[in-house]
């Protein structure tokens, strides 16, 4: 199994001086959760970016990403405004692979326990599921094309 981190507000850390958050180059939020889970998954970053700024360059590196590596498993944590773009792209490739993509709506280093609660579910429902993309996120668990954040309550649903 692989996590990869694409930022989002799952990993946003508070910054005192300039009075806002931001996205760190790091991995920290995703580590400090599987350190407290003592589960050893290996997590690579690779684009370190508000779900908002993602475009589609950066939706080619994360499929690149998936193509080429070894792993039939992977995680991916990514911002929620445009999961559906990115879960749309990497399902029409039609992978042989188990693709679950998760995220949060607080920050990690605000409120931990969503971003705890959403990438545990996900490796849990990543290791019992068959080849596809899929999404996990505030307890719905489905294929990406079945659950959508609902922008008017703030949640993601069944579609």
């Amino acid at each position: 199994m692989l996590i990869l981190n694409t930022g989002g507000t799952f990993n946003k850390r508070y910054d005192p001086i300039r009075g806002e958050l931001f996205v760190p180059m790091d991995n920290i939020a995703i580590e400090s959760i599987l350190k407290s889970l003592v589960i050893d998954i290996d997590v690579r970053g690779i684009i370190y970016k508000d779900s908002l700024e993602i475009n589609d360059t950066d939706r080619s590196l994360l499929a690149d990403t998936i193509g080429k590596s070894d792993e039939k498993v992977i995680i991916v944590v990514h911002g929620t405004d445009t999961m559906e773009l990115s879960t749309e792209f990497i399902a029409r490739l039609a992978l042989q692979k188990t693709v679950v993509f998760t995220g949060a709506m607080i920050p990690f280093f605000i409120d931990p326990i969503e971003a705890t609660a959403n990438l545990s579910m996900a490796i849990g429902f990543a290791q019992r599921s068959c080849s596809g993309v899929y999404i996990v996120m505030q307890g719905i668990c489905g294929q990406y094309n079945y659950v959508r954040k609902n922008r008017e309550c703030g949640k993601f649903e069944y579609v």
